[in-house]
């Protein structure tokens, strides 16, 4: 759970040796695959053995039959979920992102998680409005209009529910990666720096602590340090280039990058200033991390460097024809920044490869990472384990249960371990 122990760097001839090899097997991974296609059919395909299918010979739907625009009905199977018996009410539960379903590292509006503590509110936006009062100088009430009339910003971040993994404290439990990661998604989030309104509202010295409020009948709220407030944190109206959808909180949240996603209110109407974090009687019921000793943590916000392999994982297993090179791939994030590179290894952690990270490489958001891989059919026990560039490495099972225990929900980001067996397919087994 603590920093890197072998800081040694590659030599500059090893690196090259490396990508040069990784470059020959991923041709290789092409040609093979060329063959595999040419052995499976009788020829080349012309002209008069290629069927006509019958989306070819009619007019498809006119423009703007879908004014909003839908999915292809053979993506209807790519929806968020939930668990049944997870909580006693769906108005107070939590619904399920399938990350083994997703491109790139954007996940669209319609699948990110959801939780909620009250249902989901129908705000009109012209209706609403954002207090800022007590320990400012000058209290605040802006309406929506007036919000987005600051200038505007836009990050692409990570949100993760604390509780994500939280089932599989004490073993396999969810033979999927969709309940065992799903509490998570990745957003592009475009508002206003919240360190530029508290400006306007002018924080006295006495002020500390933020207490965010939402609209919602749980009226949620939680106590934000000033720091954060005046470094990354923002008041969000839009995501994925549209306005907030209800369930993501329009027409106006809160979101502390990074941090637990409960500190991220949705709906957000009052902001309070005070000298410290508020109690019971003003703030609902916090998120804390019970130990091994009975004593509970309070204010651990930062989630911690995780990641999961999508690729194969119980919803996508490698079953059916064989295949030369295979694509060991998955997701890896941090709230403390950057990640420095992901390690894979498939005889439970006892050796190691270092993966390729693909794409945009930005901090606080999720990363992809890849590996060509020759599996030889045989059982394997499939990890990932990513390293921040704060040096953090992810902890085993083991390690994180040595610390906190296995009475806490929260904050459960160890290494995942997925059992592959020689038909293909994948089982949750969760070794420490």
């Amino acid at each position: 759970m603590g920093k890197e122990s072998n800081k040694q760097k590659l030599p500059k001839t090893a690196v090259a040796t490396e990508n040069t090899l990784a470059a020959a097997a991923r041709r290789n991974f092409l040609k093979k695959g060329v063959l595999l296609a040419a052995a499976g059919s009788s020829g080349v395909a012309t002209a008069e053995t290629l069927k006509v299918e019958p989306w070819s010979k009619q007019l498809g739907r006119s423009v703007v039959s879908h004014p909003y625009g839908m999915p292809s009905p053979f993506e209807s199977n790519v929806v968020r979920r939930n668990v049944p018996w997870l909580t006693a009410d769906t108005h107070s539960s939590i619904s399920f992102t399938p990350l083994h379903e997703l491109k790139g590292i954007i996940t669209p509006n319609g699948l990110v998680f959801e939780r909620y503590h009250a249902g989901v509110p129908d705000i009109d936006p012209t209706a609403h409005r954002l207090l800022i009062h007590g320990d400012v100088e000058r209290e605040l009430v802006l309406d929506m209009d007036a919000i987005t009339a600051f200038p505007s910003v836009t990050v692409i971040r990570f949100l993760e529910c604390p509780a994500n993994g939280g089932m599989e404290w004490r073993g396999a439990q969810m033979e999927a990666v969709q309940f065992t990661h799903g509490m998570l998604s990745c957003c592009e989030w475009t508002g206003v720096p919240l360190k530029v309104i508290l400006q306007e509202a002018g924080i006295r010295p006495s002020g500390k602590w933020i207490l965010a409020e939402g609209a919602d009948g749980a009226a949620m709220t939680r106590s934000i340090p000033l720091e954060k407030a005046l470094d990354d944190a923002l008041l969000v109206y839009a995501q994925n280039g549209e306005r907030l959808r209800p369930e993501q909180g329009y027409p106006l949240r809160l979101f502390n990058p990074g941090w637990e996603g409960n500190t991220s209110v949705k709906w957000l109407r009052r902001l309070k200033i005070g000298d410290q974090p508020w109690h019971h009687r003003e703030e609902t019921s916090k998120y804390t991390d019970l130990m091994a000793d009975g004593n509970a943590r309070r204010f651990t916000w930062v989630m911690e460097a995780n990641s999961v392999i999508l690729s194969p994982c119980p919803e996508k297993p490698w079953t059916g024809q064989r295949r030369p090179l295979y694509e060991i791939e998955g997701i890896a994030w941090s709230g403390r920044g950057r990640i420095r590179h992901v390690d894979i290894s498939d005889d439970g952690g006892n050796n190691w490869r270092r993966a390729q990270l693909k794409g945009l490489h930005l901090p606080k958001c999720l990363t992809r990472f890849s590996l060509l891989y020759e599996w030889d059919g045989a059982p394997k026990l499939l990890q990932s384990r990513v390293t921040d560039e704060t040096g953090y490495v992810q902890p085993t099972l083991a390690q994180l249960r040595q610390v906190r225990g296995v009475e806490s929900i929260y904050h459960k980001n160890s290494i995942h371990t997925w059992g592959l067996s020689a038909d293909g397919k994948v089982r949750n087994v969760q070794i420490s």
